[in-house]
């Protein structure tokens, strides 16, 4: 009889080994739950999140600021290197406005460097101790004849003017990048103090633009062939010494 009692302990023993433990069920049944709420309140809050709101501005369009100038010259828009796929409207508008800037800097020191091979002089002293009339004729020595706070100061004009023409761009207009018209100078009494352009037609306008980004390009080749030739002689071909 004790043999079989012992037998019988040593089997309900055995047995109970393969019995999961009651109290871990229990602590591992809230530690999923809790899991998963966490989860289901993760997604409830991107669920929540508002949607970025749309802009409010609309940018002139790439193919409105590519329909000028014509493209008569070439018979198609000249782009090798496909620059005006590049980016959104807003790159483009950024690229149309630079280089009606670059165009009208290109003019003027275009102007200014036939002035001076021309023997044109304003009267008077240009610093103290120099006379407009000693400026060397050749562009890049009249350059180097300016002294070095006279170049400091057209530097710092020409950076006043890009500031002053983003400031009244954001607050007198709309910009350039929110729907304005690339290339617009909005610095007053700079360009137009007379207000001509004020009774042209909206056609009149389109046309000066155009005139203005062919002249600017033009210019900008014509002084980089200058500046090419009086850097290093023979450069551009029929080019006399300037």
């Amino acid at each position: 009889m004790k043999l079989s009692l012992l037998t019988f302990a040593a089997l309900a023993g055995a047995t109970s080994a393969f019995v999961p433990a009651p109290q871990a069920a229990r602590v591992a049944a809230p530690v999923f739950m809790a899991e998963e709420e966490a989860a289901t309140e993760e997604a409830a809050e991107e669920e929540a999140a508002p949607a970025p709101a749309a802009p409010t501005y609309t940018c002139m369009s790439r193919e409105a600021i590519l329909a000028e100038p014509n493209t008569i010259e070439f018979g198609q828009k000249w782009d090798p290197l496909g620059l005006s796929d590049l980016g959104s409207d807003e790159t483009i508008a950024w690229f149309r406005h630079a280089e009606v800037k670059h165009g009208r800097v290109a003019m003027a020191a275009f102007v200014g460097w036939w002035a001076v091979g021309a023997g044109l002089r304003l009267p008077g002293e240009l610093a103290t101790g120099i006379d407009f009339a000693s400026i060397p004729s050749k562009g890049l020595e009249a350059w180097d004849a300016v002294p070095g706070w006279g170049k400091a100061q057209m530097l710092l004009f020409a950076g006043l003017i890009e500031f002053h023409d983003e400031l009244f761009h954001s607050r007198r207009g709309e910009h350039y990048l929110r729907g304005g018209v690339p290339g617009k100078n909005m610095v007053p009494g700079l360009y137009d103090p007379l207000g001509f352009s004020s009774k042209k037609t909206p056609e009149q306008l389109a046309r000066g633009r155009s005139v203005e980004i062919k002249n600017g390009r033009l210019a900008m080749i014509g002084f980089a062939g200058l500046w090419a030739e009086a850097s290093i002689h023979g450069s551009v071909p029929f080019q006399p010494d300037c």
